[in-house]
């Protein structure tokens, strides 16, 4: 996903929620933790949640992140897909 810093009508820093899906796979909740607070080191466990579908076969992984900018956002977008156990970030 690339992030058109024109179309972007946020203003920054600001808190941002982001929505990470995956398959609920015994490690995916550390795995995209670990990837989050690689790009916002200051997430606090008050700001994440998680929450299984229906089969419990995928997790969402909940967060707001204290955004700085696009830069940070895309970084963090990039190091998700590539991880390769992301299914959708929203």
């Amino acid at each position: 996903m690339q992030v058109d810093e024109d179309s972007i009508k946020i203003e920054f820093p600001c808190d941002y929620p982001i929505k990470v899906m995956g398959k609920n796979e015994d490690d995916y909740k550390e795995v995209v933790l670990d990837i989050i607070r690689r790009h916002a080191p200051d997430l606090r466990e008050e700001n994440i949640s998680f929450r299984a579908s229906r089969n419990k076969n995928y997790l969402a992984v909940n967060v707001t992140i204290y955004a700085t900018g696009v830069k940070q956002l895309q970084e963090l977008f990039d190091d998700l897909k590539a991880s390769g156990r992301v299914s959708m970030v929203l």
